[in-house]
């Protein structure tokens, strides 16, 4: 059976702009969110008319060539910069399938099913040896996990591989962690908003698409993953990449590692300067497992400090990590402050929290009253929350469930739009300052220590 390539084909009649070479990189910030989002697609490209300029292709959701469908203070900053020069573009892209290092993932269904072999051996054919091993999607993800199920088509039975993204490597088992590469420029637009030396909070880091490169520019991350396997990569990612002095793995529930994480460890309390970061918190941890268990020392892959639900990752005596910029973790107190929190948790919010629209939910509970105005400097963090918004939802409706979430009235909400996921589905982030409202806690820290005292107590 031949498989007819040309039946793959897809057509897209785009806009461009005609934009000088060394303007480029200004546009694009001016752009940001209206120029193409497709995998393996660059948004700029040769002009073949003229080599001093570009094409900056536009967004498919560009569909007039008077640019109407981009703000008006975007054009008139845009119109300051140069001449604006629209132009037609015709995209033709061919076999949609994405790959993952040596693995090629399939989303074959429906029609197409019977001839999923044919699909899977044309492609690795045609793409042998950079692509090893073909796999196709079985189901929808419906674990907790977020860990889609596969069937290898063809090639080996080999799922562990490794990816790029920009300057950071990934390496992850593709069975058990979850991965989309189709999200690389939405990672590197968020991390783009961070600056040396904030305080980074992952509440659904994965393997560390974010905290990585986050790290990698000097922000100091605290990552957290129910997904022991996912964490467990992360540590590894952590140390290829050389940012482990930078990042802070948890693996527990998202809502006890806010708590956590904002409650003042016993040494603000007591007269004991020189404990570490956290090693209050540890301590209740693994108490609470009933252990005794020795402090973090560095990079391990099943360490006392995975059982007891937190690990540091860069520990080591004098290790200097020459990427980072940022601040010392050992001089980092997230009690007193954290920066951004990215809450990317878009299809399983209904698991979380009750409600399919938003994942901001769980702002409402992992936030309220865990934040002790005594310690807390600066303003409050700014959220980052992913979710899918259907045909028939608006953005503002999306905005009014994060407010009810919240209880509180949002000032000045962002929201982008990621991508496309289906015909009727697209996937948005929505990025907010926290409110005031309900996040404090006035009472003593004395808690604390109260609570590491009943879990010694013999029973």
């Amino acid at each position: 059976m031949l498989l007819d390539e040309s039946k793959f084909d897809l057509q897209l009649k785009l806009w461009a702009l005609r934009i000088p070479s060394q303007l480029c990189k200004v546009a694009s910030r001016i752009l940001n969110g209206y120029l193409l989002d497709k995998p393996r697609v660059k948004p700029i490209t040769e002009d073949p008319s003229c080599e001093t300029n570009r094409y900056m292709i536009l967004s498919e959701r560009i569909q007039n060539p008077d640019l109407s469908d981009i703000p008006e203070d975007k054009l008139n900053e845009l119109k300051v910069l140069c001449t604006i020069e629209v132009v037609p573009y015709l995209l033709t892209l061919g076999y949609s399938y994405w790959s993952a290092g040596h693995i090629a993932h399939l989303n074959i269904t429906g029609e197409l099913l019977p001839y999923k072999d044919v699909i899977a051996k044309v492609i690795y054919d045609k793409n042998y040896p950079r692509i090893k091993t073909i796999v196709n999607k079985v189901g929808s993800i419906t674990n907790e996990f977020r860990v889609p199920k596969f069937e290898i088509l063809v090639g080996k039975d080999d799922m562990v591989t490794e990816v790029k993204q920009y300057r950071a490597t990934f390496k992850l088992d593709y069975s058990l962690v979850y991965w989309n590469s189709r999200l690389e420029h939405e990672h590197m637009r968020l991390v783009s908003q961070f600056r040396p030396g904030q305080i980074i909070c992952d509440m659904f880091c994965g393997i560390g698409p974010f905290a990585i490169p986050a790290a990698q520019k000097g922000c100091l991350v605290y990552a957290n993953d129910l997904n022991p396997d996912s964490i467990h990569y992360l540590k590894i990612n952590a140390n290829i990449n050389k940012v482990d002095d930078n990042i802070w793995a948890y693996n527990m529930d998202a809502r006890k590692f806010i708590s956590q994480l904002m409650e003042v460890p016993v040494h603000e309390i007591s007269p004991e300067p020189d404990v570490p970061v956290l090693k209050a918190t540890e301590e209740c941890s693994m108490q609470a497992n009933g252990q005794t268990m020795p402090q973090n020392e560095g990079l391990t892959e099943n360490g006392a400090s995975d059982d007891a639900g937190v690990s540091g990752l860069g520990r080591k005596k004098d290790h200097k990590n020459k990427r980072t910029r940022g601040e010392s973790s050992s001089n980092s107190k997230p009690w007193e402050h954290v920066d951004h929190v990215i809450m990317n948790l878009p299809a399983s919010a209904i698991q979380f929290l009750g409600t399919e629209l938003l994942s901001v939910t769980i702002a409402q509970y992992a936030f309220r009253g865990v934040i002790q105005r005594k310690y807390w400097k600066g303003s409050l963090p700014l959220i980052h929350c992913y979710c899918f918004m259907r045909a028939n939802e608006t953005k503002e409706m999306i905005i009014s469930e994060a407010e009810t979430a919240v209880n509180a009235s949002i000032q000045d909400p962002i929201l982008h739009r990621v991508r496309d996921v289906a015909p009727n589905k697209a996937m948005f982030c929505l990025s907010f300052r926290l409110p005031e409202e309900e996040c404090f806690k006035e009472e003593s820290p004395k808690g604390l220590l109260d609570s590491c005292v009943d879990k010694q107590a013999p029973e």
